[in-house]
């Protein structure tokens, strides 16, 4: 991912240096179980764990000429523990093992690292959700279906909304973190030819993993393709709430705004511009997201044991998304916790149809008062397409009217068109979201 969208802490887990750390880390836990089993010796374990090291320039050099990663790092590796005279204990290192019980070992270490990080920042941004869902619980709005005025709603049940669901997505995130917290090393098919299932159990145990219970030569790739589509999910659920605020701060509707600082420009030609630049680039890197999850499917048919026609996608689509799901979350907090609200525009876009929002429930007070459903219907709507086609006060229209009228008194009118009778349960609803 390129700087641009990398937060430092989260870059720092996808760097070669992490990677081959994460290696080592597999190699030593291995080399303890095994010298404590007496497969090796336990010099040799106590030196790979204390004096071996590696450079990210010799393993890259090496690399280009053998073109294999990993024998690159362990023949470094074995390099480093012979420059202080233990080539007796260097020959013990990878003991037993095949490139992918370290590869896929360690790369369940890095995406255990960054989904912690993930997960601080879910956290982070739920905790804005309710603030604001709160904050605004009982400010009416208008709400809108297919883009057009529908009946009143609160600006605070749009933020219960996202809250909620980014719960679900929260609860999703730990299940698939979770099944990612696997490691292998079973050998070049996953039968344990040089090792036991028990080293396998006891060199997870040493770094925080679970063995997967069965496996070929890799971790089989439906849990990755699992994560990633979780990471979409999140996006999925920013890009939601960033096409909302974009949507809110067009001209025409201004119920809420990004911040925009002082010295803020939104346009290089037209200098009254505020433009949704924040939103649009949540809403655009969330397409990599789900696109990363195409990617991740992939990966799941291998042929027969292995190939490798998934390590190359992952070495992209892994940093990537956690680097962008990452990002999103910390710039999506970031946005919401600075939008500027005004709640007068919302009543003023609430008054603009002249009562239009409360014709279902003059349609339900007619039926109720005893005219049949479909003449009501006729009644209402016949007054609220003219209301709409003449910009007439629909409200107005309506008291004219001695059908409705000779039904409904002018104080029962007068409840038909009080938006607090639809906004009664707002709390319930709080309630019940907030106690899960």
């Amino acid at each position: 991912m390129i700087e641009r969208y990398t937060l430092p802490a989260m870059g720092r887990i996808w760097t070669e240096e992490n990677k081959y750390r994460c290696w080592l880390r597999v190699e030593s836990a291995a080399s303890n179980v095994l010298a404590e089993d007496g497969v090796i010796p336990v010099e040799a374990a106590l030196a790979i764990e204390t004096k071996a090291s590696f450079s990210v320039a010799r393993i890259q050099e090496i690399e280009a000429e053998v073109r294999h990663d990993v024998i690159a790092f362990t023949t470094a590796v074995a390099e480093s523990l012979k420059a202080q005279g233990l080539d007796a204990q260097s020959r013990w290192l990878h003991y037993g093992l095949t490139s992918n019980d370290i590869v896929d070992t360690a790369q369940a270490l890095q995406v255990a690292e960054a989904a912690a990080l993930i997960r601080t920042a879910l956290v982070d941004f739920l905790a804005v959700l309710k603030r604001r869902a709160i904050e605004f619980q009982h400010t009416p709005t208008i709400g809108r279906t297919h883009g057009i005025h529908a009946e009143p709603t609160t600006f605070g049940l749009k933020f219960l909304n996202w809250y909620a669901e980014m719960q679900r997505n929260l609860a999703r995130f730990d299940f698939a973190a979770e099944d990612m917290r696997v490691g292998k090393l079973s050998g070049a098919v996953g039968t344990f030819g040089h090792l036991k299932p028990s080293h396998e159990e006891r060199i997870c145990a040493r770094l925080g993993l679970k063995p997967t219970p069965v496996a070929t030569q890799v971790i089989q790739r439906d849990r990755h393709a699992a994560f990633i589509s979780v990471l979409a999910l999140i996006g999925s659920t920013l890009d939601k709430i960033a096409t909302e605020i974009r949507h809110l701060q067009r001209t025409e509707v201004r119920e809420a705004q990004e911040y925009f600082s002082e010295k803020q420009k939104g346009s290089s030609a037209m200098p009254h511009k505020k433009n949704p630049i924040i939103s649009e680039q949540i809403s655009g890197l969330a397409r990599i997201l789900r696109s990363n999850t195409q990617a991740a499917f992939e990966n799941i048919p291998l042929w027969h044991e292995r190939d490798i026609s998934h390590s190359s996608v992952e070495r992209v689509i892994f940093p990537d998304s956690t680097i962008l799901t990452h990002y999103l979350l910390t710039k999506t907090t970031s946005l919401l916790d600075c939008l500027l609200v005004y709640p007068e525009r919302m009543i003023k876009n609430l008054e603009s149809t002249g009562g239009l929002m409360f014709s279902g429930q003059l349609l339900l007070d007619l039926a109720e008062a005893g005219m049949l459903r479909e003449d009501a219907y006729r009644l209402v709507q016949s007054h609220a397409m003219r209301a709409w086609k003449e910009d007439l006060i629909f409200r107005d229209e309506v008291a004219k009217d001695e059908k409705i009228t000779n039904l409904l008194t002018p104080a029962q009118l007068e409840k038909t068109f009080d938006m607090t009778r639809q906004l009664g349960n707002v709390d319930a609803i709080f309630a019940r979201v907030l106690a899960e």
